[in-house]
């Protein structure tokens, strides 16, 4: 039984809906079933989200844990306003964005990389990782020694290496960027694309992770057609017992796999620990491409992956690039679009974990469960329907603003944010 003080404390201006799968003990947090969601009002105490009190009448909004970016890349974002008509397949994509490199000075990268991070904080963002490209030379290009500056003001970025998987391989490139991600806090990350070099490479980027207690990002498989870099992923990362975590984007190559190969390679990541990253903005737009409109998916099994108990979370990826046009630094986006190129059917409560406490999890942090949360580490949306709170239609706000008596204005994490590592 809660105490009278706690009864007390309660917000007695709101009801509030809280989504069952951002809870820890949704037996005992009070309330009553809504939904995908409990219904009922905020008990606050010592400014905390203690629990909920039976409802007084319909709820005004949604109460969720900040929201967190598991995939994007700061250092190429909004640059389609000098790339012309670009449009094309990977290739010719990777082949843009190049030719535009000689326009990444400090300036540039710094002004664009801020106007990425600064869309997905006032998107409820804390949490975002950046793919930071990385040539053969080992030294860290500019980009990265940018972004790790701008890390300095925003302690929710984490920087994730981003090279060719073959690169590893050479002994002299493994050390030295093992060696700088070390010392900067960076992910050792790699793209798997089909490489005679590949098994050699992931032994190097693994044991280069191993040896200086990084966590591994991969782009895998980003393509329809005949690869299997994630299945030599699932493997290396059973054979050598890796325990730091590990995430996936893209996968995009199982849509043509046969449903054993499906089943067996899921059960591998299952067992694996690995989390999968979808990315459906830039996956659709240069995927299944033919001289007229696409009839191909470019998406993961996404449906398939959860039934096997592999994590899965969504990212931006690309946002108004040579890899895609459009795009936006928002969580809900990519997984509202997902839901339409998936069948990702209602109740939509049972997915956003994989915007917010899974994802979280999946970058190495302890994810914020609602109940007992802080609440400055909690937002609001005043919609009544976790489908209205995906669609992104109603903005999100800070709870101390709409729970609490902060003051008024734009969301704005504090810094420290998802300060603490999991174990």
């Amino acid at each position: 039984m809660r105490s009278a003080d706690a009864l007390r404390n309660r917000s007695a201006r709101v009801n509030v809906l809280v989504p069952q799968s951002l809870v820890s003990a949704p037996n005992s947090f009070g309330g009553v079933p809504h939904d995908d969601c409990l219904h009922g009002m905020p008990i606050i105490t010592n400014g905390k989200l203690a629990g909920l009190a039976p409802p007084t009448g319909a709820p005004d909004r949604i109460v969720l844990p900040w929201l967190v970016e598991p995939h994007c890349h700061l250092d190429k974002c909004h640059t389609i306003n000098r790339l012309g008509q670009v449009g094309g397949d990977l290739h010719q994509a990777i082949a843009r964005q190049y030719a535009d490199k000689i326009h990444w000075d400090e300036d540039d990268l710094r002004h664009r990389a801020t106007q990425g991070l600064t869309e997905a904080q006032n998107n409820g963002c804390t949490l975002i990782r950046s793919h930071v490209d990385w040539a053969d030379d080992p030294a860290p290009p500019l980009a990265w020694s940018v972004l790790v500056e701008l890390a300095e003001d925003h302690p929710g970025l984490q920087l994730a290496a981003l090279s060719g998987i073959e690169l590893w391989s050479y002994p002299e490139f493994a050390g030295t960027v093992g060696d700088v991600l070390c010392l900067t806090d960076g992910v050792a990350g790699a793209f798997v694309y089909d490489d005679a070099r590949t098994q050699a490479g992931l032994e190097a980027i693994f044991a280069a992770a191993q040896k200086h207690d990084l966590m591994l990002d991969f782009h895998v498989d980003e393509g329809l057609g005949d690869l299997n870099g994630l299945e030599m992923i699932a493997d290396m990362a059973l054979e050598t017992g890796f325990d730091r975590p590990i995430l996936c984007g893209h996968c995009v190559s199982l849509m043509d796999r046969s449903p054993r190969d499906v089943t067996r390679i899921a059960d591998k990541l299952a067992r694996a620990g690995i989390t999968v990253c979808t990315l459906p903005a830039t996956n659709l737009y240069l995927q299944g491409r033919t001289d007229g409109t696409p009839d191909r998916r470019g998406i993961t099994r996404l449906r398939e992956l959860n039934a096997a108990g592999v994590p899965i979370v969504f990212g931006s990826d690309n946002v108004a690039d040579a890899f895609c046009p459009l795009g936006a630094h928002d969580p809900r986006a990519a997984l509202a679009l997902a839901c339409v190129t998936a069948h990702l059917d209602p109740p939509l409560g049972d997915w956003l974990p994989g915007i917010t406490t899974d994802a979280a999890r999946a970058l190495g942090e302890m994810p914020r469960m609602v109940d007992d949360a802080d609440l400055t580490v909690l937002l609001t949306c005043d919609v009544t329907h976790t489908a209205d709170l995906v669609s992104g239609r109603t903005p999100l706000r800070p709870a101390t603003q709409t729970l609490g008596h902060g003051p008024k204005g734009a969301f704005k994490p504090e810094n420290g944010a998802h300060s603490q590592k999991s174990s």
